[in-house]
């Protein structure tokens, strides 16, 4: 059925369809003329294998339509399938009613809402399928249940003991995203005049322990209708409470490139105690990398999935470590001119002047200043946010380099130290008689060590020393 607001949207070019930007129905879908990426293959799977299931995704990765997409095959809306994986392989003389319940929107803080919204949907559920709905004492069951749920200490995959957890299941890594194969195979039509290896650096690298990533769909599609790269599916949420929770807890901005978590780690959410990495996996920012098996315990390396990711984080990360700065507390574009130009004393002058700025209040306030990592985590936290190709803490045969920053076929090798715990020239020193330079010779490249060295004192900077690789 086409509507009329579908009626009002001009047809798409000839050979391409229509994106679904935001459809989250679908029946809308497979109506419209928009692009497909058949899933019904897995969800098959998932019917054969089992009744309870869970899965996490991070936002707009089509978890809503993936369960649409269930409610229509369970009851027996064929025409819908006709071309999909699943077709010939489903029993469409049994049809079934479906109870969806949505918790996309609403007060979910106010812990009454929560029962009232299961109990209007099922209302409303009910009235569809022409069935009273009584709740009476089930219904004071239910609610004491939903209640026993809100408490401050959860684990998001345990307590519901018939619940298969398919989040890290490697068969089901690709359920929702779109792998490098569908934009090959669906969106042809729309990857000419792309960079692929550039869309893969911005928006591919999800990966839930399966052999493949996956990219980001709402990036993806937005990608194809505007025709350039931003950070789309980062600037619909802001993730205040993760900025929060990283600076309250002294997590070096650099270190969230190279994380481990275990399952249970991952799977845990103590409200009390968050940690850092399940927080970070859950929401989308980190992904998994990495996995080993030691003595029946899966081990998970994290880091950033892509460059939005990576770039996007630490601009807010920055902007937190820094609150209140003179200058906003954004990256400069500055930065880039001055390290292409090897304008050192201007780099010197740039850095010094964005800590001045800071507010003295910040720092009295926030213990967050006094970890030996903030220095180097406003660093680090700048040029990612740059987009520059960062490294951190690479290790080299006589110990590990803080930071280096390839640029333009040059490589700015950094050294970090706190003024009252060494001597006053100490990290250029380090730099040089450990020789980090060695490991970056084979790159053909000018090399510039640069020791830089803070007072936690004064909150400034002390030094800025610079000598040639």
């Amino acid at each position: 059925m086409t509507t009329a607001q579908d009626a009002n949207i001009p047809p798409a070019p000839e050979g391409r369809r229509r994106l679904p930007i935001g459809i989250q129905t679908f029946r809308k879908l497979r109506e419209g003329g928009y692009y497909y990426v058949d899933k019904t293959g897995l969800l098959g799977r998932l019917v054969d294998g089992g009744t309870h299931y869970f899965l996490s995704r991070p936002r707009r990765f089509g978890k809503s339509l993936l369960v649409d997409t269930l409610k229509e095959l369970f009851e027996g809306n064929r025409p819908l399938f006709e071309g999909l994986a699943i077709h010939d392989r489903w029993d469409w003389t049994a049809r079934h009613p479906v109870v969806r319940l949505d918790f996309g929107a609403g007060d979910f803080d106010d812990p009454e809402h929560l029962p009232q919204a299961v109990l209007a949907q099922l209302d409303a559920a009910g009235e569809d399928m022409g069935v009273a709905t009584r709740y009476d004492i089930p219904s004071l069951r239910f609610q004491d249940l939903l209640k026993a749920l809100h408490v401050r200490k959860v684990s998001l995959f345990s307590g519901l003991n018939n619940l298969q957890d398919i989040t890290l299941d490697p068969r089901y890594a690709t359920i929702c995203g779109y792998a490098e194969t569908d934009l090959d195979a669906v969106f042809a039509p729309e990857l000419p005049g792309l960079d692929r290896n550039e869309v893969r650096d911005w928006y591919d690298g999800y990966g839930w322990a399966g052999a493949e990533t996956v990219y980001n769909p709402f990036d993806i599609l937005l990608l194809f209708d505007r025709r350039e790269f931003g950070a789309y599916w980062f600037e619909t949420g802001t993730p205040a409470f993760l900025l929060d929770t990283l600076v309250s807890r002294g997590v070096e901005a650099f270190a969230l490139d190279d994380l481990f978590g275990s399952d249970e780690l991952l799977s845990s959410f103590d409200m009390d105690d968050v940690a850092p990495e399940a927080l970070l996996f859950q929401t989308g920012y980190l992904t998994i990398r990495e996995v080993e098996s030691v003595n029946g315990t899966r081990y998970y390396r994290l880091g950033y999935p892509n460059r939005e990711v990576r770039q996007s984080l630490n601009r807010s990360l920055l902007r937190r470590l820094v609150r209140g700065a003179a200058r906003g507390a954004e990256p400069d574009p500055r930065l880039l001119a001055l390290l292409r130009g090897n304008d050192f004393a201007g780099l010197e002058r740039l850095f010094r002047a964005f800590f001045a700025g800071i507010p003295h209040q910040w720092h009295t306030n926030n213990d967050i200043a006094r970890y030996e990592g903030y220095y180097a985590s406003v660093f680090y936290a700048c040029f990612a946010a740059l987009g520059l190709d960062v490294r951190v803490e690479d290790s080299t045969n006589r110990g590990r380099l803080d930071l280096a920053v390839l640029l333009d076929a040059q490589v700015y090798l950094f050294e970090f130290k706190v003024a009252e715990r060494a001597s006053e020239g100490a990290a250029l020193a380090q730099l040089l008689d450990r020789r980090y330079a060695d490991k970056y010779r084979g790159l053909n490249a000018p090399i510039h060590l640069i020791g830089v060295e803070f007072s936690q004192a004064t909150r400034s900077l002390t030094a800025f020393d610079v000598a040639a690789g």
